[in-house]
């Protein structure tokens, strides 16, 4: 598949896909898979959609990890991916703490734009228009929504909370994990 498609979805990593926790995901063992969530991307992968992933990780700058092991956890997950006949197309981060006030830090919309050039979609008035964002919190789904993106939350990860909290993007659809949204998904495009 050519990167110029419009057949791929947005994901989040921690709390979407992989287990999060309160003191960051900080090496390939402490990368846990959520149940079901690469399941789900193979499947996303199997009707024909790429997947970018878009994830906040500012235990970079904070210390916490290298990009060494940042690398060592998505290719576990691409190790785990391969059986299930997954992959991850594209994974955008932003290494920066908020103080850094950079425009890649969800929810600005800096790396949502940069996955927008990436699949050729930067033309477009609302690049992200009818592209699925799915995450666990609200600035996940911020961040794309500022440029025309369907947002969906998961209740996995910081979901629950998030949900309590109120003021999602109009329009926000809820699924109780990332098979769920999947199963959802396909289903309605079918």
């Amino acid at each position: 598949m050519s990167n110029s498609s419009s057949k791929f979805i947005i994901l989040d990593r921690d709390g979407v896909i992989n287990e999060d926790r309160d003191d960051y995901v900080k090496s390939v063992d402490e990368w846990i898979p959520l149940p079901g969530s690469l399941e789900a991307i193979a499947l996303l992968n199997q009707a024909g959609y790429q997947i970018a992933i878009a994830t906040n990780q500012s235990g970079l700058a904070r210390g916490f990890f290298s990009i060494s092991d940042l690398h060592a956890m998505h290719n576990k997950m691409a190790h785990l991916l391969k059986p299930l006949g997954g992959h991850i197309d594209s994974i955008f981060f932003c290494p920066h703490i908020d103080a850094h006030a950079c425009d890649c830090r969800k929810p600005a919309p800096g790396m949502m734009k940069e996955i927008a050039l990436r699949y050729h979609r930067n033309q477009h008035k609302h690049p992200l228009e009818g592209i699925p964002v799915v995450g666990d919190s609200l600035r996940d789904l911020q961040a794309g929504v500022a440029l025309g993106a369907s947002p969906h939350l998961v209740l996995t990860g910081k979901g629950q909370k998030t949900l309590a909290g109120g003021n999602l993007p109009e329009g926000t659809e809820i699924h109780q994990d990332l098979l769920a949204f999947a199963n959802s998904f396909l289903k309605g495009v079918a």
